[in-house]
């Protein structure tokens, strides 16, 4: 294992959420089970309970996908189908990882797991190249936003570390990416089954010059990824101790969705747009000087404001809108019942419920040629598509584009309570 540089004194290991994502048999369990055993993040019983797994099967060799493929199902069809999460750390950086599922009647796992990764990493068999699910899923992390895409080309010891597969594989995917928004794109040819370019760089594709996987991973720049510029803080829970001791305190829980809230800020209140002032800003720990993304506080104000769950707290000259008509994007998530216009659902936007009316379908996309079908009458499952929907209240809404938090939302089908599609808000008027 090659050598991790030591963080400065003073400075924290940062945390890097990520999420794998391909088509199926790509090697993405195989890929995460590769960078715990050589980051070493596994026990002694998890090791032994692969090996015996791995011989139960009776595979040659120890298969690293039962690492994170942890369902009976998955282990008798050598698939993922639920989102696994893991956690490993290096010196620099911690991780959380979500393995996310490559069979397309899974898509909408891989959407909750992709919606709160800073990193998406988009494997491809380099035998196969790109397929429409390497295409789907791609496109997907490019409309949730997520800020950095990693191609892992896998399975390079398949094709003799051939340069020229690599290549070619290199100028589908560039010129797919091209039509999509992303801003940042790396590619890495590897084999996870052997750990070729995972932790160190491989001998065998000496034409490659670029870095190995975990230390791309440990150096990619997310702090400029987290909007620090518009302060935005859903109410959550309103802290009211019912104690004799204490009498007048009232605070507001939530975590903090953008910018950075400190104790002396003027802050509006919305939807009821009155004015005041932060008192303090406390953690379980106590009192801090500042919060910002992701942190979970409790904000005290100066005046007492008439203030519930779902209100939020902003800057009185940079305020979300409030409104009541939204365009969206939205994944479609349910098998049984697909999305049309006039369908009623409930929609949960940061700490606020609403109902809501579907008023309008203006397209479904095509992921493949990313085509606009206008005619369109319904979404089905794994579909994506432009709506239009009404509120029955306000929602204190920000572009996707520019905030993950308040520009996304989920829907709800109000008879089975099931969450049945993923929306990004395009525009609220």
């Amino acid at each position: 294992m090659t050598a991790v540089a030591e963080p400065t004194i003073g400075q924290r290991a940062d945390l890097l959420r990520f999420a794998t994502a391909g088509s199926v048999d790509d090697g993405k369990s195989t890929l995460i089970g590769r960078l715990l055993y050589d980051t070493k993040s596994l026990f002694t019983d998890q090791w032994e309970a692969v090996e015996a797994a791995s011989a139960a099967r009776g595979d040659e060799y120890t298969n690293l996908a039962l690492l994170t493929d942890g369902l009976r199902a998955e282990r008798e069809q050598g698939i993922t189908i639920d989102v696994a999460y893991r956690y490993f750390n290096t010196p620099r950086r911690k991780y959380i990882i979500a393995d996310t599922p490559g069979h397309i009647q899974y898509t909408r796992n891989m959407v909750t797991g992709a919606s709160t990764a800073d990193l998406a990493l988009v494997l491809v068999d380099a035998r196969k190249g790109i397929v429409e699910q390497s295409r789907r899923h791609a496109f997907l992390c490019s409309l949730l936003r997520v800020p950095h895409l990693v191609l892992c080309v896998n399975k390079m010891d398949l094709v003799d570390w051939s340069q020229e597969v690599y290549d070619k594989i290199v100028d589908e995917f560039t010129s797919f990416a091209a039509k999509l928004d992303i801003t940042d794109l790396a590619i890495i040819p590897i084999s996870a089954l052997q750990g070729d370019n995972i932790v160190s760089r491989s001998p065998n594709m000496p034409w490659y010059d670029g870095p190995s996987l975990l230390h791309h991973l440990e150096h990619v720049h997310i702090a400029s990824d987290r909007n620090l510029v518009d302060v935005r803080f859903p109410v959550q829970y309103v802290i009211r101790p019912q104690s004799t001791v204490v009498t007048d305190y009232r605070g507001y829980a939530g975590q903090v969705a953008s910018g950075v809230i400190k104790p002396g800020d003027e802050v509006m209140v919305l939807p009821s747009g009155m004015t005041t002032r932060v008192a303090s800003v406390e953690t379980a720990d106590g009192p801090v000087p500042e919060a910002f993304p992701p942190m979970s506080v409790t904000v005290r104000l100066e005046d007492e404001l008439d203030i519930s769950r779902g209100d939020m707290i902003c800057r009185p000259n940079n305020t979300p809108a409030v409104a009541q008509d939204i365009e969206a994007l939205v994944c479609w998530m349910d098998e049984s019942k697909p999305l049309a216009v006039g369908a009623k659902y409930t929609i949960k936007h940061t700490t606020r419920t609403a109902r809501a009316i579907v008023r309008e379908l203006h397209y479904r996309l095509d992921v493949n040629t990313l085509h606009r079908d206008e005619d369109a009458p319904k979404l089905g499952l794994n579909d994506i598509g432009r709506v239009k929907l009404r509120t029955t209240i306000p929602l204190l809404a920000d572009e996707y584009r520019r905030n993950r938090t308040t520009g996304g939302f989920i829907i709800i089908d109000e008879s089975t309570n099931r969450t049945v599609g993923a929306g990004m808000i395009i525009e609220a008027s």
